[in-house]
C-alpha cells in the first residue's frame, strides 16, 4: 500500500479556496447546531442518576416511560443498552431521596408493569454540584490543551506554524462538538476525553507535516512556497492515509461491536480522526502558508558573537 501511495504530485495548496468554502460550511453547521440545538449532556454534567436494569424479555420502552411518569419520575430517559433485554434509565436529582431510596422505587415501578422479571444491575449518582464542577473542569482541560500546544508550536517551529496548528485543531473541537449537537447525541465525560484524544491525534498529524515542511523549506533551493508545501504534504501523505486508515478500522470495530458504552468515545474520535487529517493539510498548513512562510523565517538564529567565537 506504501509503493501505491509514494509518488503523488496533488495539488493541495491550489484547492485552498475550495477548503475555506467545505471548512466554513462545516463551521457554520456546527456552531448552528451548538447555538440553536444545544448540547444534550449526560448525566455526568447535569447530575442525576443513571440506573441500568435488566429483563428477561425485551420490553416496551414506551410502557416503561408510562408507567415513570404515573409513579411521578417525569423527568427520565429511558433506551436500551448493549442489548433488547438491557434497559438504561436516566433521571433528575430528586430532592431529599438517596441512590438506594430511588432505585428501589424504579425497581418497584418497573416489576409492577411487566411480566417478566426485572433485576437490578447498576445504579449511578452525580449531584449537581458535582456535575457543574466536572462541566467546568472539562472545559478548562480543553483550554490548557491548546494553550500548552500553542507554547510547544511557537517554540518547537515557529509562530505562524503555532497559528496554523491552534486554527486546525480549534477546527476540529468545533465540528466534532457540532456533529455530537446537530443528532442529539448524548455527550459525557467519555466524549470530552475523546475530544482530548482528538487534539493529541490530529496535533501529531499536524506536527509530522510541518517538520517535513520545514525540512524542505531548508534543503530545496528553488521553488515557492507553495510547491515546498506540496512537496511535502505529499511525502507525508503515505503515513497520514495509512496511520489514519488503520486507526479507522479498529474505531470502527469498536463503534460496531463495541456495545453502547464505548460507543460515544469511537464515534467521536471518528469523526475528530477524519476532520484531523483534513485539516492537517487544508487548515493549518493552508494557513501557515497564507500568513507569508519564507526560508528566512525557519533558518536558526545566530547567537551574538558567534562570529568572533570562530575567529582563530
Amino acid at each position: 500500500m506504501r509503493s501505491l501511495i509514494r509518488d503523488t504530485n496533488f495539488d493541495f495548496m491550489g484547492r485552498y479556496r475550495l477548503a475555506v468554502i467545505v471548512s466554513g460550511v462545516m463551521l457554520a453547521i456546527a456552531i448552528l447546531a451548538i447555538a440553536i440545538r444545544g448540547m444534550s449532556l449526560g448525566v455526568d454534567f447535569t447530575g442525576g442518576y443513571t440506573i441500568e436494569v435488566g429483563y428477561e424479555q425485551a420490553p416496551d420502552l414506551n410502557q416503561i416511560r408510562a408507567a415513570l411518569v404515573d409513579a411521578e419520575f417525569p423527568d427520565t430517559q429511558v433506551q436500551t443498552f448493549g442489548s433488547s433485554t438491557e434497559v438504561l434509565i436516566r433521571m433528575a436529582p430528586t430532592e431529599g431521596a438517596n441512590s438506594a431510596t430511588v432505585s428501589g422505587e424504579v425497581l418497584k415501578v418497573l416489576t409492577e408493569s411487566s411480566d417478566s422479571e426485572v433485576a437490578m444491575r447498576r445504579v449511578e449518582f452525580v449531584g449537581p454540584q458535582v456535575g457543574e464542577e466536572l462541566r467546568e473542569k472539562g472545559g478548562l482541560a480543553v483550554l490548557s490543551a491548546l494553550f500548552g500546544i500553542i507554547l510547544y508550536i511557537w517554540f518547537r517551529f515557529e509562530k505562524k506554524f503555532a497559528v496554523g496548528s491552534v486554527l486546525a485543531l480549534i477546527h476540529d473541537v468545533i465540528i466534532t462538538v457540532g456533529f455530537f449537537a446537530l443528532f442529539q447525541i448524548e455527550f459525557d465525560l467519555t466524549i470530552l476525553a475523546a475530544l482530548l484524544a482528538v487534539v493529541g491525534y490530529s496535533l501529531n498529524d499536524t506536527i509530522v507535516v510541518f517538520d517535513r515542511i520545514r525540512e524542505n523549506f531548508l534543503a530545496m533551493r528553488t521553488g515557492t512556497p507553495a510547491q515546498v508545501m506540496n512537496d511535502s504534504i505529499n511525502q507525508t501523505l503515505s503515513r497520514t492515509i495509512i496511520t489514519s486508515g488503520t486507526t479507522m478500522m479498529v474505531l470502527v470495530a469498536l463503534f460496531l461491536l463495541g456495545g453502547q458504552i464505548i460507543s460515544g468515545f469511537a464515534l467521536a474520535l471518528i469523526i475528530g480522526i477524519f476532520v484531523g487529517t483534513y485539516s492537517s493539510i487544508f487548515v493549518a498548513s493552508a494557513t501557515v502558508l497564507h500568513m507569508g512562510i519564507t526560508k528566512e523565517d525557519l533558518m536558526p538564529v545566530e547567537k551574538e558573537g558567534a562570529d568572533l567565537d570562530a575567529m582563530p
